[in-house]
């Protein structure tokens, strides 16, 4: 066997020599480069990238520059354990010292950390927010400040420093005493959801507003967006896996805990391999089912948003909500942990009436100050607009961060183009109904009594309310009781109805006025069948098996045989190590070895993900096992 081949010298402070050597790639993608290079002069940073765009690179690289350079740690500023875990095994898996601070270690080692810090030899320490802003921890700090041993601060998730942001975390707003107390070492604040008036919070919170904004395209090409409106919501999901995602992992959102566990337990009767996932459970249980979702093939896991921040698995093939999100950036950022390896995911969600009303009664009845919830009413509404748009689902979602595109091809609207038809006389007569109650009896009513009076249902309580003398009676029987309620959504998500109090009652909006004259002409979405299936069936050995990669597709008989043997391999070196497979390498290497077969350590070193201690640490083994695919 020859030697390992050269490589770029280990000492080297150059960004593009760290990339190459330690991480095995010839390139940085999109503005990486541009953000490194300012980083790693140190030049304070703004990052929004999207999930899956490469930004751990953009501190990784530059903290491991600046160490080299005699600069000192990077201290990483990280919100959740299990990214800290994974960060950290992913990179000692690159020949990067690195370690984190956390609840799960006991005394001696989070004493062994310590030393490792103040010793200088790590290159990234990752730790939570509420434990960097410690009076220990700073103190720590402070002493390497003195040394010229503290390099850069590395602020992940930053979105979370927002009280206008969707995942709001007080701890965060310590952070700012980084700028007061360690005036010189350079921040980098990233995150891949915030809109102008969380990004202005950022800067404002953080003491950045001097910083370089970098902002990347908030486009994921490869997420197909499917909103369907609700109706059986269990049948919708389980059409939608059995159709397109058998043996896939994903996530299912709920918007209650009772309500993830009952699914999780539906979706186990029906054959899948379901795991909840919320606060409410114990958190020994709660780590173990995070962990064989990141550790396993085909787990769904059903969760409410406590899940999902940080979480690296690149193969996430759907995210599924069976509840309407909060507003458009939990959606962006929801969504955005599908396809994170750039292969095809699915964002599906079904909502309804009830969705719409839940969320505004949420806001309604909040302790919040009326500026806020007027601007959480105004983010809630530019999720009901995309949600019931005619047009692309893509162009509304990007248009909400500023950026402008043309239909995407790629989203159930442009696919399956909606029906329209004019709704305005429907509209009117719904108007014109909630505002006879109102005349009539002093109070208001919900939608399902609405619909009974418009399509001209006798019930015990139109007889009792004297609703069927109302000349509104029965003026909607042409209508069907779902038509009537994609009517009624459709008017709430328009801002011309409201729903009020504890049985949420219909009240008519001051625009309403302008609908009931004829003014305003109402288009709105027919309701339609469950779309038919467009993408080509996917490669299967029978049920639980797992799709076949893009990337690995286009392989022959004996790359796919190699591509297998590949994956087998991976497997029994992540249970060694006990981390996630993917990084000890992702499905997109392991398909280039498949594909180009190398057959010496020099030419497996060009592969693009195989820096230089993976190559010392398995490049023979991984020779050994193209070889005998080959005898």
């Amino acid at each position: 066997m020859p030697p390992i081949p050269a490589v770029p010298d280990p000492a080297s402070t150059d960004p593009a020599d760290v990339l190459r050597e330690v991480f095995g790639y010839t390139a940085f993608r999109g503005h990486q480069e541009a953000i490194v290079e300012h980083v790693v002069g140190g030049g304070d940073a703004l990052v929004l990238m999207p999930t899956g765009g490469g930004k751990s690179l953009c501190y990784q690289v530059p903290a491991i520059a600046r160490h080299r350079a005699g600069l000192g740690v990077t201290v990483v500023v990280s919100p959740l354990i299990a990214l800290m875990h994974d960060q950290v095994g992913a990179l000692e898996e690159a020949g990067v010292h690195a370690a984190f601070l956390n609840s799960t270690l006991d005394s001696a080692g989070a004493q062994s950390v310590e030393r490792e810090l103040l010793s200088g030899r790590l290159v990234m320490l990752y730790a939570a927010p509420e434990r960097i802003t410690h009076p220990r921890f700073l103190a720590m700090l402070d002493s390497l400040h003195e040394r010229g041993q503290l390099s850069l601060f590395a602020i992940d998730e930053a979105h979370c420093v927002s009280q206008w942001g969707h995942d709001f975390r007080e701890e965060y707003l310590q952070l700012g005493v980084l700028a007061e107390r360690y005036a010189g070492v350079p921040r980098l604040a990233l995150t891949a959801t915030a809109d102008e008036h969380t990004r202005a919070d950022i800067l404002e919170r953080l003491q950045l507003t001097q910083a370089r904004a970098f902002v990347s395209s908030f486009d994921r090409p490869n997420i197909r967006y499917t909103i369907v409106e609700k109706d059986n919501a269990r049948t919708q999901l389980l059409r939608f896996l059995r159709e397109e995602h058998e043996g896939d992992a994903g996530i299912v959102y709920c918007q209650s805990r009772r309500k993830v566990d009952e699914t999780a337990e539906w979706l186990s009767a029906e054959g899948w391999t379901a795991l909840p996932y919320h606060a409410g459970l114990d958190p020994d249980l709660r780590r173990r089912h995070q962990d064989r979702f990141l550790r396993e093939d085909g787990i769904v896991m059903v969760a409410t948003v406590a899940f999902g921040m940080g979480i690296d698995k690149p193969d996430v093939r759907f995210v599924a909500h069976l509840d309407l999100p909060k507003n458009i950036e939990g959606y962006y950022q929801e969504t955005g942990r599908g396809g994170r390896d750039g292969e095809p995911a699915d964002a599906w969600m079904t909502y309804g009436l009830a969705d719409v009303v839940n969320q505004r009664r949420m806001i309604d009845e909040s302790t919040a100050g009326e500026d806020f919830k007027r601007l959480q009413v105004g983010k809630l509404d530019a999720l009901l607009a995309m949600c019931e748009s005619l047009e692309c689902r893509r162009q509304r979602l990007l248009g909400y961060f500023g950026e402008q595109s043309p239909p995407c091809g790629n989203c159930d609207n442009c696919l399956h183009p909606p029906a329209r038809w004019d709704a305005t006389e429907a509209a009117r007569k719904a108007l014109s109904c909630i505002y006879r109650f109102r005349q009539h009896s002093g109070i208001g009513y919900g939608a399902g009594h609405l619909i009974d009076v418009l399509r001209g249902k006798s019930t015990d309580k139109t007889k009792e309310r004297g609703h069927e003398q109302l000349s509104t009676f029965g003026i909607g029987a042409d209508l069907s009781e779902a038509q009537w309620r994609g009517v009624i959504r459709q008017l709430i998500a328009l801002g011309h109805l409201a729903s009020e109090g504890e049985y949420n009652t219909l009240a008519l909006t001051d625009s309403a006025r302008a609908v009931l004259r004829g003014e305003v002409a109402i288009e709105l979405r027919e309701p339609r069948e469950p779309l038919p299936r467009t993408r080509g069936s996917r490669s299967k050995s029978g049920s639980g098996s797992q799709r076949v990669p893009r990337a690995a597709a286009t392989l022959d008989a004996a790359g796919q045989a190699r591509f297998s043997a590949l994956k087998a391999w991976r497997s029994e070196v992540a249970r060694e190590h006990n981390l996630p497979a993917y990084i000890v390498f992702n499905d997109a290497t392991l398909s280039q070895m498949a594909a180009e077969a190398p057959d010496s350590l020099s030419a497996l070193g060009g592969i693009s993900g195989v820096g230089a201690k993976k190559l010392e640490a398995y490049g023979r083994a991984i020779l050994r096992v193209i070889e005998e695919c080959a005898e």
